[in-house]
């Protein structure tokens, strides 16, 4: 049996200069505005995952399927279409606090915004902690 490869791993890229290509200057601003919230209400210092997702922290998981890997507890990613949020999945919690972000949808994985300032910063904020308690507490 092959070894699944992961895709989406910690890289050395730098961050700020991931932000400075980003082609629009509102999402660059934006961009800037996630990091400086994501690194002071999660504590962690700011890396790249994979090519295009600004990752903070780490946990390990492994699903019953034996899969297992490595992944940010949260990050985003500002793309030509929307900003991605990655938050945890399967908490029942984070669909309760989403109703009071603002302007959003979501994916599977992702929460989708088209700017900042359509959310709120302060539910943003609690999005963020709850993902990581939630994570710590289902891969300790």
């Amino acid at each position: 049996m092959t070894k699944y490869e992961q895709k989406t791993k910690e890289t050395d890229q730098s961050v700020i200069e991931f932000i400075e290509a980003v082609e629009s200057p509102k999402k660059r601003e934006d961009a800037y505005k996630l990091l400086k919230i994501f690194e002071e209400t999660s504590g962690f210092e700011a890396k790249m995952w994979g090519p295009s997702i600004i990752g903070f922290g780490s946990y390990h998981y492994k699903y019953e399927s034996g899969h297992e890997g490595d992944a940010p507890l949260v990050g985003f990613s500002p793309r030509k279409a929307k900003i991605s949020l990655y938050f945890a999945t399967g908490d029942s919690q984070r669909q309760e606090i989403l109703e009071r972000f603002g302007k959003h949808t979501t994916g599977k994985a992702c929460v989708y915004i088209n700017k900042f300032a359509d959310v709120d910063e302060e539910v943003l904020k609690e999005l963020i902690m709850q993902s990581i308690k939630f994570l710590r507490e289902m891969y300790p």
